[in-house]
Order: C-alpha cells, then sequence, then structure tokens
C-alpha cells in the first residue's frame, strides 16, 4: 500500500532556536505516528540543526530547493550533494512560490528533478494551477503541462520513487482550500496521466500530495480520497500540535488498504 506521506514546509518562518524547538517537539511526539512518514522541510540555514535534532528517530528531513549542477560559480545556490551532507533526503522542487514568484519553469524543474533522483535525494515535484486557470476550466491542461514537462526522462523507477504534490495555486496561503472532489478528481487525472506514459503499476506506486490551506479541520476529508496519498503542509505545520494531528488523520485512514493499493514506499 502506498504509505502516507506528511511533509511540512516551514518556508521563510522560524529562528534558529524556533527550527530546534519546532523539530524536537514533533520528534519526541513521532512514536505514535508510525502509519504515515514524518517529513519537515526547514530554511536551508537550519537544515543541519534540524536534521540532527532529528537523528535517529523517525522524522524525516527535507529541503525547500536545490540547484541542478554539482558544484561550480552559482552565487547563492545550493547542489544536491550539500543537501545530503546537512541531512536532507527529500527536496521540494517547482513549488508555486518558484513557478510563479521566482520565475522558475518546467524545464528548470526537470533539470533539478533529475539531479535530485541521481543524488539519491527523492524529489517532491510540485505542480498546480492559478485561479484564472481553474476558472477557464485549463486545471487539467496546465496540470499535464507541467507534470509531463517537470517529470521528463524518468525511468520506470525513478518515477515511482518520485513524489508528486497537488497545490492549487488559488489555495496556498489564502485560506481557501480544494475540495476533496477538487483534489481527487486533479489526483485521478495526475495517475491517469502516469499510467499513460509508463503503466498501471508504476501509477500505482507513485504518492500523490495535496498541498494548499491543509488544516487539522480538514486534513480527514482530503486524505480520505483514494488517490490522495498525504499533504505537504504549509502554516500549519509551523505548530507541532496542528501538524501532528493533520499526521493523526492520516494514521487513521492509513490501514485502508482497499484505498491504497500495494506498492511504492
Amino acid at each position: 500500500m502506498r504509505k502516507p506521506l506528511i511533509a511540512g514546509n516551514w518556508k521563510m518562518n522560524t529562528d534558529g532556536a524556533g527550527a530546534t524547538a519546532l523539530a524536537r517537539s514533533i520528534s519526541e511526539q513521532s512514536p505514535g505516528y508510525g502509519a504515515v512518514d514524518l517529513l519537515v522541510c526547514p530554511p536551508l540555514c537550519y537544515l543541519k540543526t534540524v536534521s540532527s535534532v532529528l537523528a535517529g528517530g523517525t522524522v524525516m528531513c527535507g529541503a525547500q530547493n536545490m540547484y541542478w549542477e554539482k558544484n561550480g560559480a552559482f552565487t547563492g545556490e545550493v547542489s544536491a550533494a550539500m543537501l545530503l551532507d546537512c541531512g536532507a533526503t527529500f527536496v521540494i522542487l517547482g513549488h508555486s512560490e518558484r513557478r510563479h514568484l521566482m520565475g522558475e519553469t518546467d524545464e528548470m524543474v526537470n533539470k533539478k528533478t533529475l539531479a535530485a533522483h541521481a543524488a539519491g535525494l527523492t524529489p517532491i515535484v510540485c505542480v498546480g494551477e492559478l485561479l484564472a486557470e481553474r476558472e477557464a476550466g485549463k486545471t487539467a491542461e496546465v496540470i499535464r503541462r507541467q507534470s509531463e514537462g517537470s517529470l521528463a526522462g524518468l525511468s520506470e523507477e525513478l518515477m515511482a520513487a518520485t513524489v508528486i504534490a497537488y497545490e492549487p495555486v488559488w489555495a496556498i496561503g489564502t485560506g481557501k482550500v480544494a475540495t476533496p472532489q477538487q483534489a481527487e478528481e486533479v489526483h485521478a487525472d495526475l495517475r491517469k496521466l502516469i499510467a499513460s506514459r509508463y503503466n498501471a503499476e508504476t501509477a500505482e506506486r507513485v504518492r500523490i500530495l495535496y498541498g494548499g490551506s491543509v488544516k487539522p479541520d480538514n486534513a480527514a476529508e482530503l486524505l480520505g480520497q483514494a488517490n490522495v496519498d498525504g499533504a505537504l503542509v504549509g502554516g500549519a505545520s509551523l505548530k507541532a500540535d496542528d501538524f501532528l494531528a493533520i499526521a493523526a488523520a492520516g494514521t487513521l485512514l492509513a490501514p485502508d488498504d482497499t484505498k491504497r493499493p500495494a506498492g511504492g514506499t
């Protein structure tokens, strides 16, 4: 079965003491959430500190971005090897804030995805439409374009080892949230796209997360959808109790192996 993944994206928040305290609080309470995978992605400058706090426990540590080159004159960038050295095992790529605020393209996200896999990092590749695109009925078109461009060149095994996060841009940090039916529709379409490019077995192994104002009070309904395999949590991940309440919703749903087929990590 696809084990749910609850990932916290701390974005550009916290300070050193806050990051340490938050990581410690989540780690100390994590033993009761073994039915789901827990991941936190702190700001880069606190990655080493947070990974040290989490060492030996069950909570994993990830980064929020990376560059595709191994090294060189790329001021301000960080490589996959550097992230690994700081304790990261996952990396978020193509987040809507990077696509729409920093101008990242599908081609750039694809280079990063391939580089992450080559180094041994698990990429969480984000896709999602703008409000205007949804209102124009272009959601499926946008998701297809972003997923095909960002995931180009992956073998079946690398595709199966990739995590996808559907993040409707209009629901990120706005308090708005896609209905469970809207989320399920896009997640199901993503799985069909993977099946058409590879095969049904590969598609069933890929974990597809929902991201966009996920909170304790809406997590159970969202995570209860057949093709929603976890959550990429923003603001609610900055409070241990809220983050773990979302994890609890995933824990309650995880044993349903009729909903989550066998296969995948």
